[in-house]
């Protein structure tokens, strides 16, 4: 079975602006192994900070209280044990030692002959099996290594194979290997050593590091590391939702990794991280199963003919038909049939015109927009109608205050109204939004996501489009709002989604 890595918690943390704390090391843990069944987890650097111990340590208790602390892993240096004090500290029970992979780093870096740095990773490894630790050894710059002084990476393995160590972990360190270059230099390692376990680390630096785990997995290597979203330094590592897409599809190699976590998961992480997920990211990205010519959408009516392999549904996702210049009538007949929407050929026309003509402007839509667009385009025939309107509204925000906003809302006949205190103006609009419908005992959506587009330019009156991302009875959406303002754009979506939600019923 082949073995996944996940070192986000490391390795992923040096991204630059990244940096989780302790309970989101701990959350983010909890998801990789419990939901998403990751075998393996990299979650600190010894020595690096009094935060990063507290982490590793809250990590490892939950851990061994779960059953999980084999799989948590840490790295460590060839320090003379320093590192195997940290980590016991911790209650790691795994380190992964860091040693040099290329003649270039001992000589340069180290100042040392490779005989005396072989002579420091037995004497560390030997201190660890002592503390009851299990190690793994990685060969930082092995890529390198094997380019220019490979005759010093097999003396490397050939004097410490007979160590107690459980892998040797490849790194392509600085990102600089063809998926020719892996399969070649990853078979040689496990020919010469079959009985050697090696694990493959790679770089995106060439955005070729899953073809690159491809290769290695060709070549036999049993373990790839990888990071949520493809987290890591400089241009990052090999992302986990893409690299279970290839083992899953392209290579059909077993494994434990449950597809249908994995977009909760970097969801999550993306929020953790402030780091957004391109919208074109493949599987987690939220344009990768958007279909936007009508002849797609034409073609998925008639066979499923623009369909793959990666299915949203196995991520936990559903196919949509974007609308936009390129949209044809199959792709408004499907977004209406998913909004419950019965209208005639000649309507369906109509309004297919209409969106290509907003398109041709840049005006983006969503399927949430449909409903509107419908009854612009059909005037008067009442397509769809908005139930709850907001009569009036306040916001308050004075200095050394907290915001204040007073809501008024209309439902059917009958208006309601509440105040409320937030920690932003849109937030107490939405405390007091939220206090109307815990009165008359709605359920209401959860706000999944909040992003704020403003033109280049610096203008301070330009108009600005807020979409918020909702979830309500297991289905996410999304509404958009524009505005000179960015709280009234916001208040203009949020009004979208009660209606949304109001006509659905």
């Amino acid at each position: 079975m082949l073995e996944i890595l996940d070192t986000t918690l490391r390795d992923g943390e040096q991204t630059a602006g990244v940096s989780f704390n302790h309970s989101e090391k701990l959350s983010i843990a909890k998801m990789l192994i419990e939901e998403a069944c990751v075998d393996r987890i990299e979650v600190a650097s010894a020595r690096v900070s009094a935060g990063e111990l507290e982490a590793a340590t809250d990590i490892c208790k939950w851990a061994k209280k779960n059953g999980h602390l084999g799989k948590v892993e840490m790295l460590g240096f060839v320090d003379n044990g320093v590192s195997i004090e940290w980590i016991t500290k911790a209650g790691g029970k795994v380190l992964n030692l860091l040693a040099k992979g290329s003649l270039r780093h001992v000589m340069e870096q180290l100042r040392k002959q490779p005989e005396d740095h072989i002579a420091d990773i037995k004497s560390n490894i030997a201190l660890a099996v002592q503390k009851g630790l299990r190690v793994n050894l990685y060969l930082e710059d092995w890529s390198n290594g094997m380019k220019s002084s490979p005759e010093y990476v097999m003396m490397m393995v050939d004097s410490l194979r007979d160590e107690p160590i459980e892998r040797f972990m490849l790194p392509d360190t600085l990102g600089v290997l063809s998926p020719e270059q892996t399969y070649d230099f990853c078979k040689q390692m496990t020919q010469q050593y079959p009985n050697v376990r090696f694990d493959y680390h790679a770089h995106n630096d060439y955005d070729l590091a899953v073809a690159n785990v491809y290769e290695a997995v060709r070549a036999g290597i049993l373990g790839i590391h990888t990071t949520v979203n493809g987290l890591g330094e400089r241009a990052g590592n090999a992302p986990l939702a893409s690299v279970v897409g290839v083992l899953n599809d392209m290579l059909r190699i077993p494994n434990n990794i449950k597809e249908q976590k994995i977009t909760h998961v970097c969801r999550m992480v993306e929020s953790l991280s402030g780091v957004r997920i391109p919208d074109n990211k493949p599987i987690v990205g939220d344009s990768v199963f958007t279909q936007t010519s009508g002849v797609h959408a034409d073609g998925d009516s008639k066979g499923h003919l623009y369909f793959n392999k990666l299915l949203p549904e196995r991520f936990g996702r559903v196919r949509k038909y974007a609308l936009g210049k390129l949209s044809g009538k199959a792709n408004i007949a499907k977004n209406l049939q998913e909004l419950g929407m019965n209208l005639t050929a000649e309507q369906i026309k109509l309004v297919t015109q209409r969106v290509i003509e907003l398109g041709d402007t840049k005006e983006s839509m969503s399927a949430e927009d449909l409903p509107y667009i419908v009854a612009d385009v059909l005037r008067g025939q009442h397509i769809t109608e908005e139930p709850i309107k907001i009569v009036n509204y306040s916001l308050n925000l004075t200095r050394g205050l907290r915001p204040v906003a007073t809501v008024r809302l209309r439902i059917e006949d009958t208006e309601y109204e509440e105040t409320s205190q937030g920690d932003g103006q849109y937030d107490a609009f939405m405390k007091a939004l939220w206090k109307i419908y815990d009165r008359l005992g709605r359920n209401h959506p959860r706000l999944v996501d909040y992003k704020v587009s403003i033109p280049p330019g610096g203008k301070t009156d330009a108009l600005v489009e807020t979409v918020i991302a909702w979830e309500y009875e297991g289905q996410e959406f999304h509404t958009r709002g524009l505005d000179a303002d960015q709280s009234e754009a916001a208040i203009k979506a949020t009004m979208k989604m009660l209606n949304v939600i109001e006509n659905r019923k």
